[in-house]
């Protein structure tokens, strides 16, 4: 892992912007790994202004998210599908018929895991995977417990996920206790990964990504297997971590 640190999350949002454009630019063709929430959403805006002011084109691009709530439609406001449209999405050239987004509410939830992973399969696989972490060291939804050798799959939602995520509803009834979520091997399966930590919050989750060890118990520690991970944490996000 090569760990690149930034003072802020608004440094941050700019350097993952630039190395997606970069990607963008020598390729003719990328499949595209992407992640919502608060962490991503200043790198969207910068992707938006850069298309705006014609450094890229989304032509090319074929995005596969990592994952969406069990029970929300696409129309949600709340459901992934509609964060993806609002922040990115819309504002861009990309082919609607080239975003993926699990569907969460699918007939057959079960089916639509196992076409998820054929699908991204069959694209190719995934270039390069937009990835955040949480509290407790959960990537996508991959929460503590997670085989590493998960494919994509539903997942009982930890209640730390549940209450972090609770900001974005009305009530914390209101937030799904189960999603649709890239699994890890899925992720792993990535050719680079970038993963974004920002904020005081995140601290203690990248101490023990950088220095504690590999286990199911922090799934984000699974990182420490792929050959070509780049870590871009800001100053708030390193305040309590021992780099050596």
């Amino acid at each position: 892992m090569k760990l690149i640190k930034v003072k802020n999350y608004e440094d941050m949002s700019e350097k993952v912007a630039e190395m997606i454009i970069e990607k963008i630019r020598k390729t003719s063709k990328l499949n595209l790994g992407l992640a919502t929430g608060g962490t991503p959403k200043g790198t969207y805006k910068k992707l938006v202004e850069a298309y705006e002011k014609k450094m890229i084109s989304f032509q090319q691009v074929t995005t596969f998210n990592l994952d969406e709530y069990v029970g929300l439609a696409p129309n949600d406001p709340n459901s992934y599908h509609y964060y993806m449209n609002k922040s990115l999405f819309d504002h861009v050239d990309i082919q609607p018929s080239n975003t993926n987004i699990p569907n969460g509410v699918a007939r057959d939830l079960m089916e639509e895991c196992v076409q998820y992973d054929y699908l991204i399969k069959k694209s190719g696989g995934i270039d390069l995977q937009i990835l955040g972490i949480g509290q407790n060291g959960h990537i996508g939804f991959n929460e503590p417990g997670t085989s590493f050798d998960s494919g994509t799959h539903i997942v009982k939602l930890d209640d730390s996920t549940i209450n972090a995520n609770a900001r974005y509803f009305n009530r914390l009834q209101d937030v799904p206790t189960h999603a649709i979520t890239m699994g890890i091997q899925s992720i792993l399966q990535s050719k680079e990964i970038i993963l974004m930590v920002s904020g005081e919050e995140k601290s203690n989750a990248l101490q023990r990504l950088l220095n504690g060890e590999v286990t199911e118990e922090f799934p984000a520690s699974a990182l420490k297997n792929h050959p070509n991970v780049y870590i871009i944490a800001d100053e708030k996000a390193l305040s309590s971590v021992f780099v050596s």
